[in-house]
């Protein structure tokens, strides 16, 4: 098992939601987290009719227990109306609980009862380096993705089409999140094509052959399932144009890899460039979360297409990911463009492939991917 970087509250501390993708070890994180916990789970039949049949079951059965137990629902978010006697019990009997999903649609467009303020928010991502610890491979996540059971395994090709499988089956279908499930698994694949870049909404409706505004919201299941995020435009105090649409990717790399039939991708192709930029926001969105900075990630580009990959916060820090073993003065162009536009950045990073970290003549670091890990992960960087 894992060492998962996030830290959770102590057992009855507080109420707090744990969302997160399909398969990133939210269950097992919990179990590890709290075994002495009430578990009901709602991925379990009999659990499921029992609840969604009369969700005040629930209080009857937690009121009477002495002492008041730690309760973890998984998968909360099948039955919405479970949260109105969670809410009850929060507040009448001081009963804390673990509310775990794998998506906060129903909840949230279903105007579920979201605690009022009194439930902390908590993400778990997919592995991050410090996760795995010594035996991280950089190449392994990229080829494999950030999925626990996946990263490990030996043949990753059967379980990604599984889980793309069970999402379409279990998170989009089940749900009743679409009418046409062929239209959007074929949009899927597409979406894939668009990760880490600009996402042309227009040109995605033409190909599947349905409307704009349908594949917003085909967009819009995916950030809800946590599939993907947006990275928005840094376009504070601009000298020259800039473009202002946010950027996508996908939680999960391995999953991008299988949906866009990318095979097995390796070092100095333009595919591996892109998943290493992947990682890279993947890695830094998890530090952000789990450190609990709040930083407010985004990228930079003009419109002539000069860009940095990732600003975090006011300019305190651009980073660029290149999976170049040779970083040259192409590869600094766009660091070197903000500082003429914002010279109130304060570091400039490049991650690389490179052995050894180094500085250029004008303040930019160029940091193998191993020390990048290292001053993330150490609160070095922000």
């Amino acid at each position: 098992m894992f060492n998962r970087s996030i830290r959770l509250p102590a057992p009855g501390a507080e109420t707090f939601f744990l969302w997160g993708p399909r398969q990133t070890g939210k269950t097992t994180l919990l179990r590890a987290a709290y075994p002495d916990a009430l578990w009901i789970d709602l991925l379990k039949a009999d659990e499921y009719r029992r609840h969604v049949q009369r969700p005040e079951i629930l209080r009857e059965t937690v009121v009477a227990m002495k002492p008041a137990p730690f309760i973890v629902i998984d998968e909360v978010q099948k039955i919405p109306a479970l949260l109105d006697e969670v809410h009850w019990l929060h507040e009448n009997a001081g009963i804390r609980f673990a509310l775990c999903g794998s998506s906060a649609r129903k909840v949230r467009r279903g105007h579920a009862n979201r605690l009022g303020g009194r439930a902390v928010r908590y993400e778990l991502f997919g592995l991050v380096s410090q996760d795995v610890g010594a035996a991280w491979d950089v190449d392994r996540a990229l080829n494999h993705g950030y999925l626990p059971r996946i990263y490990l395994s030996d043949a990753p090709g059967r379980l990604l089409e599984a889980y793309v499988g069970d999402y379409l089956k279990e998170e989009v279908a089940a749900e009743g999140l679409v009418r046409n499930l062929p239209v959007f698994s074929e949009f899927l694949e597409i979406a894939a094509l668009s990760d880490t870049e600009i996402v042309n909404f227009s040109t995605i409706a033409r190909e599947c052959g349905v409307s704009s505004p349908t594949i917003k919201g085909h967009f819009g299941i995916l950030a809800d399932t946590l599939l993907c995020s947006w990275l928005p435009a840094f376009h504070k105090r601009p000298k020259r144009r800039v473009i202002q649409a946010p950027k996508l990717y996908f939680s999960d790399v391995g999953v991008v890899n299988h949906l866009a039939r990318r095979g097995r991708i390796v070092r100095g192709s333009e595919l591996y460039g892109k998943a290493f930029e992947n990682w890279c926001f993947h890695e830094m969105s998890a530090f952000d979360a789990y450190a609990e900075r709040r930083a407010q990630l985004a990228y930079w580009r003009l419109t002539t297409g000069v860009e940095v990959d990732f600003v975090v916060g006011d300019m305190a820090l651009a980073v660029e990911a290149k999976a170049s073993a040779k970083i040259t003065a192409d590869h600094l162009r766009g660091l070197r463009q903000l500082v003429a536009d914002h010279p109130e950045v304060r570091r400039r990073v490049v991650v690389c492939l490179e052995p050894r970290a180094r500085r250029t003549e004008d303040g930019i670091e160029i940091l193998p991917e191993a020390k990048f890990r290292e001053l993330l992960w150490a609160g070095k960087l922000f």
